[in-house]
């Protein structure tokens, strides 16, 4: 309920400054047709109204309602009957009478698409029937010079702000796009790149360091016995720690280092122009800082990590042979006894048809 409110709020705002300057310069253009037409006093003193109060109770209307989204659409269905309603008080002036009601379906369009213009077209007709029958028919088909002008701030000013509100709701609507990418390439819990996004991007590097000849390592990072935490201390301290390995993350890499959780307690970076020996300095310290982590409700909980680090080489045949080389060093570290770090081999470079390996002969 109080989310379906916000966005009826929303969309009272929206339309609450079109509405505003609309029905004030919409009342010149009005005005200026209604004056050799010698209408009755009440006509001039709803005119007054509409152009310079109906905006401001619109939005409260809107605002005090409990379905203000509901009320809003009702608010634009008397625009329109109004609408409708001014057309045939100034007998069907045609330039005034073409620019009230063509402003108008432009408003219903960008606030409800077509149903709202056909209801919309509908409350017009009705409010050209209530005209009739107050003020009778009647036709001018001439328009004078004053009201020609008078239309001017209506055909400049109007479409203007229409404009605006449509502008800030597409830079809305583009932020919201932006962060709902985020969120689909983020990880909830730890905010870190989630297993698919850190892998696509995996690819892209090992396809930069394969046509550029540039230096990077991939990094896989294991909390040790992280199941015997969550077992022992509950999941709400896993999570604690989970977040906090993260938090060390993005504190010890740098701004274009990439990282990741590539799972359950299993963590992966890759640092660019950088070498094995450079990275294990970077883990090393992150090895260190983590040893060092200490839970206030768990006062005997200590975090222990096994990283495994895989540098680019030309012997790679694609991402994923990289990638399964860093995870064999993972579990190498873990076989060598956990908290530490274990190095890749690096592959031999990959011999291209008609050359010679070395030690074979050729038949």
């Amino acid at each position: 309920m109080e989310k379906q409110r916000g966005k009826g709020l929303s969309f009272a705002q929206r339309i609450y400054m079109p509405r505003t300057v609309g029905l004030g310069i919409g009342s010149l253009s009005v005005g200026a047709a209604l004056y050799p037409l010698q209408v009755p006093a009440w006509v001039w003193a709803l005119l007054l109204f509409q152009g310079f109060a109906w905006a401001h109770l619109a939005y409260q209307l809107s605002a005090r309602s409990h379905f203000p989204y509901q009320a809003e659409r009702r608010n634009l269905l008397y625009d329109s009957l109004s609408g409708g309603f001014w057309v045939a008080a100034m007998q069907f002036n045609p330039l005034p009478s073409i620019t009230i009601l063509s402003m108008m379906t432009m408003n219903n369009v960008a606030a409800g698409g077509l149903r709202l213009l056909v209801r919309g077209t509908a409350a017009q007709v009705v409010g050209i029937l209530v005209a009739w029958g107050l003020l009778g028919l009647g036709f001018t088909t001439q328009a004078s010079s004053a009201q020609v002008y008078a239309c001017i701030p209506m055909l400049t000013l109007y479409p203007i702000a229409l404009g605006m509100v449509c502008y800030r709701l597409a830079i809305k609507l583009s932020e919201h796009k932006r962060a709902l990418s985020a969120l689909s390439r983020t990880d909830s819990l730890t905010g870190l790149l989630n297993h698919g996004s850190w892998k696509d991007l995996l690819h892209l590097k090992f396809h930069q360091c394969q046509q550029q000849g540039c230096h990077a390592t991939v990094a896989l990072i294991d909390i040790d016995h992280f199941k015997a935490i969550n077992d022992h201390h509950g999941h709400i301290v896993g999570d604690s720690v989970l977040r906090q390995l993260s938090a060390e993350l993005k504190l010890n890499l740098r701004e274009h280092d990439l990282s990741g959780r590539y799972g359950g307690d299993e963590f992966c970076v890759i640092l660019p122009d950088t070498t094995d020996a450079a990275a294990a300095e970077v883990m090393e310290r992150l090895r260190e800082v983590l040893s060092h982590y200490r839970n206030a409700a768990m006062p005997d909980l200590r975090v222990s990590l096994s990283i495994g680090l895989a540098a680019y080489t030309p012997g790679f045949r694609d991402a994923a042979t990289w990638l399964d080389a860093a995870d064999k060093a993972l579990y190498a570290a873990k076989r060598g006894g956990r908290n530490r770090i274990d190095i890749a081999a690096h592959p031999a470079p990959p011999v291209s048809p008609g050359s010679v390996a070395p030690g074979c002969a050729t038949p």
